[in-house]
């Protein structure tokens, strides 16, 4: 598929039970990592649902009114972060790569091409989150901790997620596009799937704290 294109997805259902046939994150690597509560939940999203044609839908999708790309950081190369990791101190975190650097770089022109010249941009305040969010030169980027991972933190997923969906549920229906810039975690555990570096998933606000999942654009 085209790295200017979104690949569509089984729309999400009531909160915290997608309807969605595909699972690209192995159950075991939640339990391992996570733990038998999310294991458990990951259990109830694989719950078949009614199918969703296949199709794509051109990134100028995100400019429509009331749209948010949720963004997985660009490449950073390993796991998590180092035991002395330190907010607001990039030389203690795991960091983006020249290629993550060129990845969203990249994402960023073809955003404009499609016509996606400005956007409200928001971050965790990892390193590799915002820096990401700058190199789409979008527009200012702003830090917004719900957006911060909770990976090795299991509990802290359920304020994270929390503040996450109260902040969706305030963005207007008809207002212009958001980039929320974040991570894997955050992603796979608010819509259900697996993103890889530099991809994300496409959502429709409509006025409360479960947007509908639109589509999923691939890495580029």
């Amino acid at each position: 598929m085209a790295s200017n294109s979104i690949r569509l997805t089984q729309s999400i259902g009531p909160r915290g039970a997608p309807a969605q046939r595909r699972w690209t994150v192995p159950l075991m690597v939640l339990y391992t990592r996570f733990g038998a509560g999310l294991a458990a939940a990951a259990l109830l999203l694989c719950t078949p649902g009614s199918s969703q044609a296949a199709g794509t839908l051109p990134l100028a999708e995100l400019a429509k009114p009331g749209r948010v790309l949720v963004l997985r950081h660009a490449q950073a190369p390993g796991t998590g972060d180092p035991p002395s990791f330190k907010l607001g101190d990039c030389s203690t975190q795991r960091n983006l790569d020249a290629a993550g650097r060129a990845q969203a770089g990249r994402l960023g022109e073809l955003l404009a091409r499609a016509g996606v010249v400005r956007a409200k941009v928001y971050s965790s305040q990892w390193c590799r989150c915002l820096e990401t969010a700058r190199q789409l030169r979008l527009g200012p980027v702003a830090e917004l901790p719900a957006l911060n991972s909770f990976f090795g933190r299991p509990e802290q997923r359920e304020p994270r997620l929390a503040a996450l969906r109260a902040f969706l549920a305030g963005l207007p229906v008809d207002g212009p596009p958001v980039v929320l810039v974040t991570h894997q975690v955050t992603i796979t555990a608010f819509t259900g799937q697996g993103i890889a570096s530099g991809g994300g998933a496409l959502l429709q606000l409509n006025g409360s704290d479960v947007p509908r999942v639109l589509g999923e654009i691939e890495s580029n």
